[in-house]
């Protein structure tokens, strides 16, 4: 059998060997507890000050904005809920087309009200809505995503960022796609606050940062011993820390060439699908979306059995974001975006990385015509 196909990045990326050979070396020499005041205690503190120091010149922050956390979900869920418990009577306001971390958190605010800003049929939002929202009922936080997980439109995140800030709203945005792939800059983009998650870099899993500008004020979801500025409390992972820092550098160090490659490589699969499948929707085609993404639709195809037919045939791709793994039913990002049930169900995500080859493309096309075929009703 040929070699196994992996075009889920967007999921998780490979462990890069910066983040690997950075983390073991706190693992094995800097253990500490990073709160103690020891030696030991000590040295895990300056490795760890260090990493935070080193991921915010990647994005143009200083030192102190940056707040170490379990993920991007934990980032998201700080950010949207930290901002809503300020004023429980102000409204907030997203997105339909967020990451479930968002939207989910922005639902189960305790807020005077929610605004849900919906996305035209290429997934893009119109400005007007969130200056008519400001206007009529400015709310604690809104947070728009900067590129979207399943079908990669980037939104004018530093525009929306300057609106907000103008309105002395804050502006929040899930970064978490965009590092790595954007120029992702706090110096440039005016935002209050922005999510980020280390292993869809090549980061290790379960270690993410949020964004704080300064004089911006959270409320924390969790109460303890007070470290990360009091906004997520207990025993940091330096490790965790210090990988993450080595892969956003090493991301950003490469990002023009290799988004460039995988751009070309992207553009090529969606052709090469498009001549070889009838009736194949590449959908938010129109949009600006990320080169690392594509997401299409087979009508009349079992969704499930789709997905199932790739993996036979050792290509890894997703029906959306792998954080709503369980049942392949209609993306709500697509369902946001209009598309038709028959169109938004038979959806894959092939998300392409640093890694990917013109070889696994090949691949992909010389095999994917046939799956579509056979789960086809």
């Amino acid at each position: 059998m040929p070699d196994p196909v992996y075009l889920d990045y967007a999921a998780t990326a490979p462990l890069r060997p910066e983040a690997r050979d950075a983390m073991l070396a706190v693992l094995s020499e800097r253990w500490g507890n990073a709160s103690s005041i020891h030696r030991w205690g000590r040295e895990a503190r300056a490795a760890l000050e260090d990493a935070r120091a080193r991921f915010a010149a990647v994005i143009g922050a200083s030192p102190a904005e940056i707040v170490f956390t379990r993920g991007g979900t934990e980032a998201d869920n700080l950010a949207v809920l930290g901002r809503a418990g300020l004023d429980p009577s102000r409204s907030v306001a997203c997105s339909t087309i967020e990451h479930k971390a968002v939207l989910e958190s922005a639902r189960s605010a305790r807020a005077g009200s929610l605004h849900e800003i919906v996305v035209d049929g290429d997934g893009t939002i119109d400005i007007d809505q969130i200056r008519d929202i400001i206007a009529t009922d400015p709310p604690s936080v809104l947070s728009i995503v900067w590129a979207n997980n399943e079908v990669g439109v980037i939104q004018p995140v530093d525009e929306i960022a300057a609106i907000c800030r103008d309105a002395g709203v804050a502006f929040h945005s899930d970064a978490v796609q965009a590092l790595g792939k954007l120029r992702v800059r706090v110096d440039e983009v005016p935002a209050a606050l922005l999510a980020f998650s280390a292993h869809k870099i090549g980061g290790p899993k379960g270690v993410g940062a949020l964004f704080v500008r300064r004089g911006t004020q959270l409320t924390p979801l969790m109460h303890g011993g007070g470290q990360e500025r009091g906004l997520r409390p207990g025993t940091e992972d330096v490790a965790g820390a210090v990988a993450f820092a080595a892969a956003a550098e090493a991301a950003e160090a490469e990002r023009e060439e290799v988004m460039a490659r995988i751009g070309a490589m992207r553009d090529r699969l969606e052709a090469g699908l498009r001549a070889r499948v009838p009736g194949l929707v590449v959908n938010a085609a129109a949009a600006p979306r990320l080169p690392t993404i594509s997401n299409v639709s087979v009508p009349g195809a079992d969704p499930e059995m789709l997905l199932i037919g790739l993996d036979l045939e050792g290509i890894a791709a997703s029906s959306g974001s792998a954080c709503s793994s369980g049942a392949v039913t209609p993306s709500h990002v697509l369902t946001a975006m209009g598309v038709a049930p028959e169109i938004a169900g038979p959806s894959v995500r092939f998300s392409l990385g640093r890694e990917t080859t013109e070889a696994e493309i090949d691949r992909v096309l010389d095999v994917f015509p046939s799956v579509a075929e056979r789960v086809r009703f």
